[in-house]
């Protein structure tokens, strides 16, 4: 009976992780030992943006703006991400970071969000982190040069089909670099 107690939460967490009504990619972060790799692909330098898609639960955005915020860089975060539970972590996170005033947390469809309502009138470097699987980077990708010109796309272990990066570190995984 014990047991039965333990198995619900468990697989309600799971549930909430992993399902495709929630959003279409299952929640699998980045891997720690390539972090700094990744910070170091960000290029991270003053009035930059970093739009992290499906951001998780921030483990990118939170490491980076720390870098940041040390450097005393003003460079803004933006978390997307569309799983409540993660939103919830996103948040909790957050509260209690040192640069919290640069992070911004939005609710939201990477494939159909309008992304220049989330950035500000003036010119930053524009750079998108994106670990998700190739069948999706496409469609990601489609929506963004749908509305934006002259940004930088960082993608986590999988390339861009058909699309030459500017630079590929070798980590655990790979970092793929592209401009557009």
């Amino acid at each position: 009976m014990y047991l039965l107690f333990l198995l619900i939460p468990v697989v309600g967490v799971i549930f909430f992780f992993t399902s495709s009504r929630l959003s279409p990619i299952p929640y699998f972060p980045s891997n720690i030992k390539d972090i700094d790799l990744i910070i170091k692909a960000l290029s991270l330098k003053n009035n930059q943006i970093i739009i992290d898609l499906g951001a998780g639960d921030g483990l990118i955005v939170f490491e980076a703006a720390k870098m940041t915020f040390e450097k005393k860089l003003n460079t803004k975060f933006i978390a997307v991400e569309i799983n409540p539970v993660l939103l919830l972590i996103l948040h909790w996170k957050k509260f209690f970071h040192e640069n919290k005033k640069n992070i911004q947390i939005v609710f939201g469809n990477m494939f159909k969000m309008n992304y220049s309502k989330l950035l500000p009138k003036h010119k930053s470097q524009i750079t998108y982190y994106l670990y998700i699987s190739p069948w999706f980077l496409e469609k990601t990708i489609a929506n963004i040069k749908n509305q934006l010109k002259n940004f930088y796309i960082i993608t986590y272990m999988y390339s861009i089909p058909k699309r030459k990066e500017i630079k590929k570190i070798k980590g655990k995984n790979n970092i793929f670099t592209y401009k557009f």
